[in-house]
């Protein structure tokens, strides 16, 4: 049975990769639309028929999918937006998935806000899947959308939290995109998506009386905060810190890593000692098995194969990018720095980790300052608290650590 149209926002690769690819798997559509306003992509696919081609990589290669019967339209354009807003209106299930949430209201009559705000009514319940790597994208949402219209307006949709631990990129050499054997999105263009197979998606708990997902492999959650933390501080916090180290050792890829038995080695200790022993003391009274010792080890263990996939084709370039962000005072780092702390958990291969991103920072930005004056100028008055100093001093302790690393 057809639940109406699906609309996406943003045709990047974890809407096209993850939301359309599960909501054709389902069956449960009978349209798709995307919003999007690079207007080359949009001519690209409608020359295409409609249709795009994505990569996914598995354990043991990567194969081709076909999506059919894509419309993308560039709320931009006038026709385009009016079609977007009926599309909306005929619409049971939506998901963004747009670099930030600072965008969710940019770009005036043509943002996310802008069209939801005109098209939504509370005649039909719909569900929004906020896939941005944010914990309070559907809260930040609603938030623009009571700016536009009254509450009353917005009483049958519901705007979910995602979990999204799905790896994914855009490959936009054709020379790389050759050398590797993988399809364009588009016949000629010189754009690929790459995704990973993994779909264990979490949501927040569906509330609206008597709804149903159309993408039922997503697993619904009461309460998404532990799983977010454990995506932060333990998914990303890892993969950076294998990332930087990584670096050091001189590796343009992270399959490389995989054969290296220390780095391994630490990333694992790191994952199971530090974050996973401060999570579990952290969220252990939820009950979920993976808050617990061996839950948490075969989280640990499935990520890091995945992290090191060779069909992947992960670059230790993508996952250090950054620095400055990575280093903030609640980011994936020094946030799993700190929860340790305060669950009585000494990080120190997390503070080797912070250390090498440090390094790295200084050496991007040709800085004269010591690890601790960049810190401090970089975190301001975000860190006041008691675990500053220990932060502080754990990674000028890990400074010297580093030399072994370097190739």
């Amino acid at each position: 049975m057809s639940r109406g149209t699906f609309v996406g926002f943003g045709f990047g690769p974890i809407q096209a990769g993850l939301m359309l690819c599960e909501a054709m798997e389902s069956g449960n559509f009978g349209e798709y639309a995307v919003a999007e306003i690079d207007q080359r992509l949009v001519d690209a696919v409608r020359s295409n028929s409609d249709s795009v081609s994505i990569n996914i990589a598995g354990k043991n290669g990567i194969s081709t999918r076909v999506l059919a019967g894509i419309r993308l339209l560039n709320p931009q354009v006038t026709r385009d937006r009016g079609e977007l807003v009926d599309a909306i209106r005929r619409s049971g299930e939506l998901a963004t998935a747009i670099p930030s949430v600072s965008l969710y209201g940019s770009g005036g009559e043509a943002s996310i806000a802008a069209l939801l705000a005109e098209a939504v009514g509370p005649e039909l319940p719909r569900i929004l899947y906020a896939s941005e790597n944010n914990n309070f994208a559907a809260e930040i949402l609603h938030e623009e959308l009571r700016r536009r219209a009254p509450r009353e307006r917005f009483s049958t949709l519901q705007i979910l939290n995602t979990v999204i631990g799905k790896m994914s990129g855009v490959i936009s050499s054709a020379e790389e995109m050759l050398r590797l054997g993988l399809a364009p999105l588009v016949p000629g263009f010189e754009k690929c998506v790459l995704v990973e197979e993994f779909n264990r998606i979490l949501v927040s708990r569906i509330t609206l009386p008597g709804f149903r997902r159309g993408i039922g492999v997503f697993e619904e959650k009461d309460d998404l905060l532990p799983f977010e933390e454990a995506k932060l501080y333990g998914h990303n916090a890892i993969h950076a810190l294998l990332g930087y180290l990584a670096r050091l050792r001189g590796y343009a890829a992270m399959s490389e890593a995989k054969a290296d038995a220390e780095l391994m080695g630490i990333g694992r200790k790191a994952f199971l000692e530090e974050s996973g022993a401060a999570l579990i003391r952290r969220h252990g009274k939820t009950g979920d098995p993976l808050f617990t010792e061996p839950g948490f080890a075969a989280y640990a263990d499935d990520l890091l194969e995945r992290m090191t996939n060779p069909y992947l084709q992960d670059s230790v370039e993508r996952v250090i990018r950054d620095p400055v962000r990575k280093l903030g005072w609640s980011d994936r780092l020094f946030g799993t720095m700190r929860v340790a702390l305060e669950q009585g958990v000494e990080p120190r291969l997390m503070a080797l980790g912070a250390a090498a991103a440090v390094s790295f920072a200084l050496e991007s930005a040709a800085s004269g300052t010591t690890p601790r004056e960049y810190l401090l100028s970089l975190w301001g008055e975000e860190s006041a608290g008691v675990h500053k100093e220990t932060c502080l001093r754990m990674v000028e302790e890990s400074m010297p650590r580093l030399l072994p690393w370097r190739k």
